[in-house]
C-alpha cells in the first residue's frame, strides 16, 4: 500500500492541474445532485417497533387512521402581553387563528382552547340545572308518598282500605318506579360530574386566563411534521395572532436552528495554530482549503439524499463537523513530514511521493480506522444512528482521499514555499548537527505520571455514573427561540406535565353498555387520577365495540423528569379493576422515552465491539499484547472522561454559565453512541503517531525505555497541534443554537483533549517504561498468525533515504 500511495503522490504532484480539475468536476458533480435531490431534514428522532409505536399502530387498527395519540401534534401557545385574562375581542381573534390554522395543508385538526373551556361551563350549567330538577322532583316524590301515607293512614281508620288496596299499590308501585328513575338519574348526574370534573383538570385556559394553549393535528406519524407544514402552520398563526398577545410554538412546530457562525471561530482558531505552526501563509492554508473541499463535497452529498431518506437535521452537521477535523489533521500529517524531508534538501516530487507513501499510509489506516467505528454503528440496529455514522464515514472517506492526491498536487505546484524563508536558506545544513543522548523518564516519575493521570481522568469521569439519559425537549432550546418561550409559558401557566401529555389505553371485557362502560370509563380514571405523580385525567374516547378506552394523562413532571418515566413504567407494568391487562401509553413523551431506553441498552455492545475491534487493530500494528490493552483501556478511560464531563456540564449544570446552559437535563440519549464511535477513531490515530514511532525506535535498537523518550518527541508536536486543531474545530459547534450539536461539540472537544495531552502523551508513556520489554512481548504462534501492518511506511523508508541524516535520526542505547 505505501508503494501505491508514494506513486500515487508523485502522480498527482507533476499532474497537479489534472488532479485539482478533477476534484473540481467531483464538486461540480456534487452541487448538481444537490440541486436535484436536496430535501426537508427533520428534527425527529424515531426507532420502529417500540412500545409506543406498537401502541399507536394499534390505536389505528382500533379506533381508525388518526386516532388520539396515533397523529403528530404541536401546540401554539397564546399569552396576553399584559397581566388579566384574554378579552372576548382577543378569544374571538384566538377563535380565527384557530380557523386559519386550520386551513393549512396536512393539519387534521385544531383544538381551540375556549371552545373546550365553553363546552364544559356548558355541560356544568347542564348538570347543576338537572340536579336542580333532580331535587325538586325528589322533593315532590316525597310530598306524594307523604300524601298516599297519610291517605292509607285515613283509610285504615275509616275501615275502608280493603276496598282501596288495589288502588293504594298502584300508587305506591308509581311513587317506587318513579323513586328508581329518580335514583339512576342521580347516578348519571354524579357520574357525569365526576368526568366533568376530571375533565377540567386539563383545560387548556390557564385559571388567570391569560394563557390560552392551541392545539394542531397533523396527518402524520408522531414526532414527523413535515417542515413545510410546520412553517405554514406559524406563518398561519403568526398572521392571525390576537392584538395584544404573543404567539409561540412548541418544539414540533419550531425548526430548530441548525448551526450559527460559532463553528468560525473554531476554523479562525485552527487556522492560527497552523499558522503558528507551519510558519508560512501557503502550510498554514494548505489544511484549511483542503479541508473545506471534503467537507463540501460531502456535505452536498449526503444533503442530496435528504429528498429520499428520512434524515435527521443532526446528520449532514455531524459529518460537517467531523469533516472539518479530520480533514485538516490528515493534511496536516502529510504535510509536516514532507517539511521535514525538504529541511534535509530531499528533492521537492520525491519528498511528496514519501510522505503520501509513509504519513499517508498512516492517514489511510487511521481513515479507515475511524470509518470502521462509524459504520459499525449499525450493529446498534438503529436507523437513525446508523444513517448518522455512514454520512461521518463518508466525510471521513473523503478527507482521506483529499488528503492523499489533492495534499501532493498542491504541494507540487507550492515547492518550496511550503517552508518559511529563513529555513530555505538552510535546507540540507540545520540537521546534521548530532544530537545529544537521549535519557528515559526515571521510573519513580513514570508512576506518579501514570497514577496522576488515572486519577485525574477517574475523577473527571466520576459525573458519568450518575448520567441519566433523554431527548431535548422545549426548556433545552435556546432561551430567545420560540420553543423555550412556549416551554416556559406552558410550566408556568399550567405546570411541567401540559408540555408532556401521556396516551393511556386500557382494555375492558367487550359488550358492555354505554351506562356500564361509563362506570367503567370513571373507574379507571378515578383509578389513573389517584396514581403518584399524575396531575390529571382525562376520558378521550372508546372504541365502538366498547372494548378500549383512551385517556389523556397529565403527569407532574415534564418529559425528562424522572418521576415522568417511573410513571410510565408503572402504567405499563400495573392494572385497575375491570382492566383487562396493564395499562399501555403512547405518545410522545412515551416515545422519547422508549427511544432513550433503547438507545442506553444499545450503548455496550456497540461499546464492546469497538472494544474488540481496538484490540485486534493495534495487536497487527504494534505486534504486542500488552500495548493493545494500555492503549484500549487509556481510550475507555478518555471517553469516560468526555462523558463525566457532558454529565457535569449539560445534567448538573456545573459551569453552565460558560457554555450556554440554561436549563439543566438530561444528557443526550444517542450521544455516548457517537462519541465512542468518533472518539475510538480519533484515539487511534494519536495512538498510531505516538506508538508507531516508539515501536520504530525499539524495533531498531533502542532500549525500551529510551524508545519511549524518542518516539513520543518525534510525534508530539504534530500531535499537539492535531489535537489543539481538532478541538478548536469541535469547540466552535459548542455554542451553536442547537442543544443536540453543542453537548456533541463538548463531548467530542474535552474527549481528544483528555485522549492526546493526557492519555497518549502521558499515561502510555509512563505505562510502557514502566513495563519495559514486556510491553512489546507476543507469543510466537500469535506472531506468525498476525498480518504485519506497516502503518507508516517503513520498508518503503528505507527504500528511499533521507538525504543527510543525522545522527540524532539514530537511537541511542542506554
Amino acid at each position: 500500500m505505501a508503494g501505491l500511495l508514494y506513486r500515487l503522490g508523485r502522480f498527482s504532484a507533476r499532474r497537479a492541474w489534472l488532479v485539482i480539475c478533477a476534484w473540481a468536476v467531483v464538486l461540480g458533480l456534487a452541487v448538481v445532485a444537490f440541486s436535484f435531490g436536496s430535501g426537508h431534514l427533520s428534527d425527529a428522532i424515531s426507532i420502529p417497533n417500540t412500545p409506543t409505536t406498537q401502541v399507536q399502530h394499534r390505536l389505528e387498527k382500533v379506533l381508525g387512521k388518526g386516532a388520539s395519540g396515533s397523529n403528530a401534534s404541536g401546540t401554539i401557545v397564546v399569552q396576553r402581553t399584559s397581566d388579566g385574562a384574554l378579552t372576548a375581542g382577543q378569544q374571538t381573534q384566538l377563535a380565527d387563528l384557530a380557523t386559519a390554522v386550520g386551513k393549512v395543508s396536512g393539519v387534521k385538526s385544531v383544538t381551540n382552547p375556549f371552545t373546550a373551556l365553553d363546552e364544559v361551563t356548558t355541560q356544568q350549567q347542564k348538570i347543576t340545572a338537572g340536579q336542580a330538577q333532580l331535587a325538586q322532583a325528589k322533593q315532590q316524590l316525597t310530598a306524594g308518598q307523604n300524601q298516599l301515607n297519610a291517605a292509607i293512614a285515613q283509610a285504615k281508620a275509616a275501615g275502608a282500605y280493603d276496598a282501596a288496596q288495589a288502588q293504594f299499590a298502584a300508587q305506591q308501585a308509581k311513587i317506587t318506579a318513579s323513586q328508581k328513575q329518580l335514583t339512576a338519574q342521580s347516578a348519571q348526574l354524579t357520574q357525569g360530574q365526576q368526568l366533568l370534573t376530571m375533565s377540567k383538570g386539563a383545560l387548556q385556559v390557564s385559571s388567570d386566563g391569560r394563557t390560552a394553549i392551541v392545539t394542531v393535528n397533523v396527518d402524520a406519524p408522531q414526532q414527523q411534521i413535515p417542515a413545510s407544514v410546520a412553517q405554514n402552520i406559524r406563518t398561519a398563526a403568526s398572521k392571525a395572532a390576537p392584538t395584544g398577545t404573543t404567539v409561540d410554538f412548541s418544539q414540533e412546530l419550531a425548526t430548530q436552528a441548525m448551526g450559527g457562525s460559532t463553528e468560525a471561530i473554531g476554523i479562525v482558531i485552527a487556522a492560527v495554530v497552523l499558522a503558528i505552526m507551519l510558519g508560512t501563509l501557503i502550510a498554514a492554508g494548505l489544511p484549511l482549503l483542503n479541508a473545506i473541499v471534503g467537507v463540501g463535497i460531502s456535505y452536498l452529498i449526503v444533503m442530496s439524499f435528504s429528498k429520499l431518506i428520512d434524515m435527521n437535521s443532526t446528520t449532514p452537521i455531524l459529518a460537517l463537523m467531523l469533516g472539518l477535523a479530520v480533514g485538516i489533521d490528515y493534511t496536516l500529517f502529510i504535510l509536516n513530514r514532507h517539511r521535514e524531508q525538504l529541511r534535509r534538501g530531499m528533492d521537492v516530487h520525491e519528498s511528496i511521493g514519501l510522505a503520501n507513501g509513509t504519513s499517508g499510509s498512516a492517514v489511510l489506516f487511521a481513515g479507515i480506522t475511524v470509518i470502521v467505528a462509524l459504520v459499525a454503528l449499525n450493529v446498534t440496529g438503529i436507523s437513525f444512528l446508523g444513517l448518522m455514522g455512514g454520512a461521518a464515514a463518508l466525510a471521513v472517506a473523503i478527507a482521506v482521499l483529499v488528503a492523499i492526491t489533492l495534499t501532493p498536487a498542491i504541494l507540487g505546484l507550492s515547492g518550496l514555499r511550503v517552508l518559511p524563508k529563513r529555513v530555505r536558506r538552510r535546507i540540507g545544513t540545520e540537521d546534521v548537527k548530532p544530537a545529544k543522548p537521549l535519557k528515559p523518564m526515571s521510573t519513580p516519575r513514570a508512576w506518579i505520571t501514570a497514577v496522576a493521570s488515572v486519577v485525574v481522568l477517574g475523577a473527571i469521569a466520576l459525573p458519568a455514573t450518575q448520567m441519566r439519559l433523554g431527548l431535548p425537549d422545549g426548556g433545552s432550546q435556546p432561551q430567545n427561540s420560540t420553543q423555550y418561550r412556549a416551554y416556559e409559558k406552558v410550566t408556568k401557566a399550567f405546570g411541567a406535565g401540559f408540555n408532556a401529555p401521556l396516551i393511556v389505553v386500557a382494555d375492558v371485557p367487550s359488550g358492555l353498555s354505554s351506562s356500564e362502560m361509563t362506570t367503567r370509563e370513571l373507574q379507571i380514571g378515578q383509578h389513573l387520577e389517584a396514581t403518584k405523580d399524575v396531575a390529571a385525567v382525562v376520558p378521550v374516547t372508546a372504541s365502538t365495540e366498547h372494548s378500549v378506552v383512551v385517556f389523556q394523562l397529565i403527569p407532574k413532571g415534564g418529559q425528562n423528569d424522572v418521576s415522568t418515566e417511573t410513571l410510565v413504567q408503572h402504567l405499563r407494568s400495573t392494572g385497575a379493576s375491570g382492566v383487562r391487562g396493564d395499562f399501555q401509553v403512547a405518545g410522545a413523551t412515551s416515545g422519547n422515552i422508549d427511544i432513550t431506553d433503547y438507545l442506553a441498552r444499545a450503548l455496550p455492545p456497540y461499546l464492546a465491539v469497538v472494544i474488540g475491534l481496538s484490540i485486534l487493530i493495534m495487536i497487527g500494528v504494534f505486534r504486542s499484547l500488552l500495548v493493545p490493552l494500555l492503549a484500549t483501556g487509556g481510550f475507555v478511560l478518555s471517553l469516560f472522561a468526555a462523558l463525566g464531563g457532558v454529565t457535569a456540564i449539560f445534567q448538573f449544570g456545573w459551569l453552565g454559565f460558560l457554555f450556554g446552559v440554561h436549563d439543566p437535563g438530561p444528557v443526550l440519549s444517542f450521544l455516548p453512541t457517537l462519541v465512542v464511535g468518533i472518539l475510538f477513531g480519533l484515539a487511534m490515530d494519536y495512538m498510531l503517531f505516538i506508538g508507531t514511532g516508539i515501536r520504530e525506535a525499539y524495533v531498531h535498537g533502542a532500549a525500551p525505555r529510551v524508545a519511549v523518550v524518542s518516539g513520543l518527541r518525534a510525534g508530539r508536536a504534530v500531535v499537539t497541534a492535531a489535537a489543539l486543531i481538532m478541538t478548536a474545530v469541535f469547540s466552535g459547534f459548542i455554542f451553536a443554537n442547537n442543544s443536540i450539536i453543542s453537548a456533541l461539540g463538548f463531548g467530542l472537544a474535552f474527549g481528544v483533549l483528555a485522549d492526546a495531552f493526557v492519555v497518549r502523551m502521558l499515561l502510555i508513556p509512563a505505562l510502557l517504561h514502566i513495563f519495559g520489554r514486556a510491553a512489546w512481548w507476543l507469543p510466537k504462534w500469535l506472531d506468525r498468525i498476525v498480518l504485519d501492518v506497516d502503518v507508516e511506511g517503513a520498508k518503503l523508508e528505507r527504500s528511499h533515504p533521507l538525504p543527510g541524516r543525522a545522527a540524532e535520526d539514530e537511537p541511542v542505547l542506554v
